[in-house]
């Protein structure tokens, strides 16, 4: 079997650099690629001030720094409740993850495969890179369950039995790529939207391991999505969402239920 080289692309929260360690693990890791955001002009800035645009922003900010008190996101995912990654020297930081110099660094190191998890939204020619292209781990179920919040969606629409994540080749759509892996993990009472999310990336970690595994041995996946699903924004979740669902949940959406960890590949 051969141990693929690959190129990282992530986050760097604790649940982006938990899988970038699992990845270092399973394969030979050239550089792991880090938006850091800091690129901006005018006509950015411009849009960010939009009433509609900023208010959005302001309130989603306000919400996550109250979601995310404490160090409990690092906790969960490290033992010693302390994120970083094994290889820190692997580490390139680019403004945003279409800069020139990401292709460039794809030119130079020739990865086998692109693993992404946690940027933004790649475009043009960069999706053209990869010997056997790029793939990403997408915090939902495609196609019923694309784009943003798709864990809160889940609950929201009563499907908890629908909560996960896919890992798919990408294409120039929104997780519409052929898919790889549905990983759904468990679901028990007493859950919550963020502990149902990060035990989902924390399974998905093992499956994204054992996928550039299998690569490396000469298997291949990928199914066309048979159908389109549906596309989730950032302004598909308001507050008035937000207490509809606090509501179901104690009222007791998860009560009864107990689902264990399910994973479905998806062979080419």
């Amino acid at each position: 079997m051969d141990r693929l080289k690959i190129m990282v692309l992530c986050g760097r929260s604790p649940r982006h650099l938990y899988v970038a360690n699992a990845l270092c693990e399973a394969a030979e890791v050239l550089a792991i690629v880090q938006e850091t955001g800091g690129e901006w002009n005018l006509r950015k800035l411009l849009k960010k001030l939009k009433p509609r645009i900023f208010f959005r922003k302001l309130w989603r900010w306000i919400r996550d720094r109250h979601r995310y008190t404490g160090n409990q996101e690092s906790e969960f995912f490290f033992p010693d409740g302390q994120s970083k990654l094994d290889h820190p020297e692997l580490i390139r930081e680019v403004p945003h993850i279409n800069h020139p110099d990401v292709i460039r660094l794809a030119d130079e190191l020739a990865p086998d495969l692109i693993a992404v998890f946690g940027t933004s939204l790649i475009r043009g020619e960069l999706l053209t890179k990869g010997r056997l292209g790029m793939v990403n781990l997408h915090g939902g179920l495609s196609p019923e369950y694309r784009g943003a919040d798709c864990t809160f969606l889940a609950l929201y629409n009563g499907e908890p039995e629908k909560i996960g994540c896919t890992i798919h080749y990408i294409d120039a759509g929104i997780d519409t790529g052929r898919l790889v892996a549905h990983i759904s993990p468990e679901v028990r009472p007493g859950d919550d939207e963020l502990t149902l999310f990060w035990r989902a990336v924390r399974d998905s970690a093992k499956v994204y391991g054992e996928l550039v595994n299998q690569l490396g041995s000469g298997k291949q996946f990928g199914q066309v999505q048979a159908e389109k699903g549906a596309l989730y924004q950032v302004k598909d979740r308001l507050w008035r969402h937000e207490r509809e669902l606090d509501r179901r949940m104690k009222e007791g959406l998860l009560e009864n239920i107990d689902l264990s960890l399910r994973v479905r590949w998806f062979p080419q």
